[in-house]
């Protein structure tokens, strides 16, 4: 396959996209990657490549993902050409209702603390859901083999890599507002400060307490985070602290299997995960720009930009609309994403003046985006997170499952589409995707970013299937997020400085409020992708030059 040479490639250096014919593993962690390549080497198929991932995630990059939180995966079975779509997102506590927090005088639910751990932790459950797929395929390992390398990193400990270390400084400041100060949240101080401040680059970081609980899921199996002792640890521990789980809440959780959606774009098959996840919002974007000629735009320009913000814009008004929970609304996905409908909506877009936004967006949290193809051509395009950095701050008891604070992003206010509820998923920024070409994978990839994920997922995909970027090229190119930060509110546009200072002044120039960063920002997120070339039987690799990512084949 040839590619394009991107115009921001450093063409004095040699590196090159991971290329392979036997299996490929991205991930925003060196030593996850590692695990997943190691699991394929033993005859693991991709979904247990991507479990082993998942889990040593869970352990080193706390920051974004873990236990405590959720995870979705989206999978191509090579046997048969089926799509599986696994939604391990946990519901709401029975108690957790608008009239709880209204009597304790709150008009949102905490960012932080025992409150905002209100919902059921999905990710183990979307393990052991993976893990029976995997089985059906043929699987020769058991899930405790895929947690060994995790447990061995747990306990042994890791080197704090700048990701890790700049959160854990960042959290740990001094904030009047608390959102951050996370030292001061029950349990975090002797899970993640055990020198009593936070750990630099390159410093051993040992989690004791979460290796034995990963022990036991390992040796017991994945209900027993749900039910039995364990689980009984955690919600005893959250009553204790003034949190609302139950041990019930915990009883009845399980993952869903669900049915992925599909647009065309450029005649290739774009697929994605129904709500609650904001899936139908990263289909939609591409669903307007399938009828616009991107193409004919220069990649990276001022015209590639803006065409991408205003189908972003879009989309964004009508995901928050209408995506959330579908056992308590109606959500009318195919209309949303017909052909006819796309058209509509890329007709609105006008190349010389930028929409107004129809709503203030909410900022939203971090995530781990991974992604692995094997031999046979099974694939899996996975995320799991915590919501926002460390989610909720709390480490449950002697357990050290650091809980996320995903409920915190439902509303208070009953006319809110996302409105809280007992026993409801909130909707959810994860989304994990996949292009296919007849019928099979052509392009494996993701991001983490919350607002940003279905954003950078058009910027990829644009890059490779409209200008022929190489995977590699198509993540380590500048980047834009068009959203809202903490503390500003406004929904802004912001560019990485290594475009040329023309395309700031420009869009500025088209309506757009344009923030310049630094040329290789956090908060663009960290993607990653593996793009499959059935003429040559080569697997192309790429990971995020933002991240501590690594992306290899064997």
């Amino acid at each position: 396959m040839r590619f394009t040479p991107s115009p921001y490639s450093q063409t004095e250096s040699q590196r090159f996209d991971p290329m392979t014919t036997r299996g490929m593993v991205t991930s925003p962690h060196y030593l996850a990657t590692q695990s997943g390549v190691d699991i394929l080497r033993k005859g693991g198929t991709a979904l247990d490549a991507a479990i082993a991932v998942a889990a040593v995630l869970a352990v080193v990059y706390p920051q974004m993902c873990g236990i405590g939180g959720d995870n979705f995966w989206l999978t191509h079975e090579a046997a048969t050409g089926t799509l599986h779509g696994i939604n391990a997102s946990g519901r709401s506590g029975e108690k957790a209702t608008r009239e709880f927090f209204a009597q304790k005088g709150l008009s949102a639910i905490p960012l932080r603390g025992p409150l905002a751990a209100c919902t059921v932790p999905g990710v183990v459950s979307g393990w052991d859901a993976a893990h029976t797929l995997s089985r059906l395929w043929g699987s020769p390992l058991s899930l405790a083999d895929l947690l060994q390398e995790a447990i061995a990193l747990a306990a042994e400990g890791f080197a704090v890599t700048p990701s890790l270390a700049y959160w854990l400084h960042e959290d740990c400041k001094t904030d009047p507002q608390g959102y951050r100060q996370l030292q001061n949240q029950p349990g975090f101080a002797n899970t993640f400060l055990p020198t009593g401040k936070p750990a630099h680059v390159g410093q051993r970081l040992r989690l004791p307490e979460l290796a034995a609980t990963l022990g036991l899921i390992a040796h017991e199996g994945p209900r027993s985070f749900y039910e039995g002792e364990l689980a009984e640890r955690m919600t005893r521990w959250l009553a204790d602290n003034g949190g609302l789980l139950t041990a019930r809440d915990f009883a009845q959780h399980d993952a869903e299997t669900v049915t992925p959606l599909s647009v065309r774009y450029r005649g290739l098959e774009a697929c994605n995960l129904p709500p609650n996840t904001q899936g139908v919002a990263s289909l939609s974007i591409l669903n307007i720009l399938e009828h616009m000629d991107v193409a004919s735009l220069a990649e990276g320009s001022v015209e590639h930009i803006h065409a991408v913000v205003e189908a972003t814009k879009l989309a964004f008004a009508e995901r928050d609309a209408y995506v959330t929970d579908p056992d308590f609304a109606q959500i009318p996905l195919e209309h949303m994403l017909s052909p006819a409908h796309g058209r509509e909506l890329a007709q609105r877009i006008r190349m010389d003046r930028a929409l107004e936004p129809a709503n203030l967006l909410e900022p939203k949290g971090d995530t781990c985006w991974f992604g692995v193809v094997d031999a046979q051509g099974n694939a899996v395009s996975a995320i799991q997170s915590i919501f926002h950095d460390f989610g909720a701050g709390i480490v449950a008891g002697d357990t050290g499952v650091l809980l996320q604070n995903r409920g915190s992003f439902f509303s208070l206010d009953p006319s809110h589409v996302n409105t809280l509820e007992p026993l409801k998923r909130t909707m959810h920024t994860l989304n994990p995707p996949m292009l296919r070409k007849n019928g099979k994978p052509w392009l494996v990839y993701g991001t983490m970013g919350g607002e940003g994920q279905p954003q950078t997922q058009a910027a990829l995909v644009t890059r490779m299937v409209d200008f022929g970027l190489s995977p590699h090229d198509a993540v380590a190119a500048p980047r834009w997020l068009y959203g809202r930060s903490w503390g500003v509110p406004v929904n802004n546009l912001r560019i990485e400085g290594r475009f040329a200072p023309k395309v700031a002044t420009t869009l500025q120039e088209l309506g757009h409020d344009v923030e310049v960063l630094s040329g290789f920002s956090d908060l663009m997120g960290h993607a990653g992708a593996i793009l499959c070339d059935y003429n040559t039987g080569l697997l192309f690799g790429a990971t995020d030059p933002r991240s501590d990512g690594l992306a290899a084949g064997f």
